[in-house]
């Protein structure tokens, strides 16, 4: 498995998926966690890639444990 990076104040990771539908339902249970964490990502998705960068806006764009939090809940989407 890719394990994230930081670089530029961000946890960056690439996921790539079979096709473009399975990358967007990807997004959608991303959004779910998201969402219930109220802790929104900023992300690039471009057929079957979505490249995810997490930071905490309300600590000075750094990283913090909601964003450790959060990346290790996406990575429970892909790997449950």
């Amino acid at each position: 498995m890719i394990m994230w990076k930081e670089e530029n104040d961000c946890l960056v990771k690439e996921f790539k998926f079979p096709d473009f539908r399975t990358a967007f339902a990807f997004m959608t249970r991303v959004a779910f966690e998201a969402e219930a964490m109220n802790h929104h990502p900023d992300w690039c998705n471009v057929y079957n890639r979505v490249t995810i960068r997490l930071n905490t806006h309300d600590a000075a764009g750094k990283v913090t444990e909601k964003d450790h939090s959060l990346a290790k809940r996406i990575d429970g989407i892909i790997t449950p």
